[in-house]
């Protein structure tokens, strides 16, 4: 009878505990591995960096890129020693003790370039000698959305309102960090701008709400599956087909002429080639107007010469 008491009572203990393992999650960072210590607290650590993260605020946008790096990607096959991706976009970045991107970063190759505090590259790409002396703050964020096409457009003030209420009670963002959200359909154009002066410690940063946002609109949500994104306007969905997100600098970036693209390339030879070929028809043009007066003042110079006689 002992013996099958102390058994019921191991199955207790352990349904308890695997229920309480069950609720140590992290709410704000679905790839941190949570687990509870012996005083029944719950410890996450992001997948990567092992970090300890806070879950009750956003993860900083370089952590989260090194654990979406980390993270296995379905099937798993040998990769080539030498074989590289171009991970231009999406890379494995090195951060500061504190969460934020490094000022310089190389991607574990001797390729690096210098970063803004949203980890994107803002120079021209160089070996190891390259020196990036600060990081630079991104202090605006620009983001377009465009939603499917539907029968009759929204009004404009309910989605603002509701994109609004969405950035500030789901991202934890202060309503003086949104400065503007405006509508056309089926564009949305909202606009995050915070300098340094602005952000106080407990503020969180308006370049992790852009990557949260950008996630759970790309439905890659970072959120605990719990967590649901439900993007509507009064109840209708909001079904977004594209987003851009532009960042501004507090200085602007320091590119060459070699990050023109073939396009851009192209259309200033196009501009090039007509500004010439303008040139040339007016010097063209001059030469033969020229002639003609030279002409008409020939047969002028005639004509009196024939009179007087």
């Amino acid at each position: 009878m002992e013996s099958r008491f102390g058994v019921v009572l191991v199955l207790i203990l352990a349904a308890a505990s695997s229920s309480a393992q069950k609720n140590c999650t992290c709410a704000t960072n679905r790839r941190a591995l949570c687990t509870e210590d012996t005083l029944g607290n719950c410890l996450c650590t992001l997948v990567g960096s092992n970090q300890r993260v806070n879950c009750s605020v956003l993860t900083s946008k370089c952590l989260l890129m090194k654990a979406e790096m980390s993270s296995p990607k379905g099937r798993g096959f040998f990769k080539p020693e030498h074989g590289f991706l171009d991970n231009d976009g999406v890379y494995n970045p090195d951060c500061e003790d504190s969460g934020i991107f490094k000022a310089r970063q190389c991607n574990q190759t001797n390729t690096c370039w210098c970063v803004n505090s949203a980890g994107v590259r803002r120079t021209d790409k160089g070996d190891t000698t390259l020196r990036c002396n600060e990081l630079v703050r991104t202090n605006w964020i620009f983001i377009e959305l465009k939603h499917k096409e539907k029968s009759k457009a929204f009004h404009a003030s309910e989605v603002a309102d509701g994109l609004r209420q969405i950035i500030q009670n789901r991202y934890k963002l202060q309503p003086k960090y949104i400065t503007a959200i405006e509508y056309e359909y089926p564009f949305i154009h909202i606009d995050l701008k915070q300098n340094a002066s602005q952000k106080s410690k407990g503020d969180v940063d308006i370049v992790d709400v852009a990557y949260y946002f950008e996630k759970d609109v790309k439905l890659d949500s970072i959120f605990h599956r719990s967590n649901a994104f439900n993007l509507s306007v009064n109840g209708d969905p909001l079904d977004v087909e594209g987003i851009l997100i532009y960042y501004v600098d507090e200085k602007p970036p320091e590119f060459s002429m070699k990050r023109l693209t073939a396009g851009v390339i192209a259309v200033l030879a196009v501009v090039i080639l007509t500004i010439i070929t303008g040139i040339i028809v007016l010097v063209i043009t001059r030469r033969r107007t020229g002639k003609y007066e030279k002409v008409e003042i020939k047969e002028m110079g005639e004509m009196r010469r024939g009179q007087n006689l």
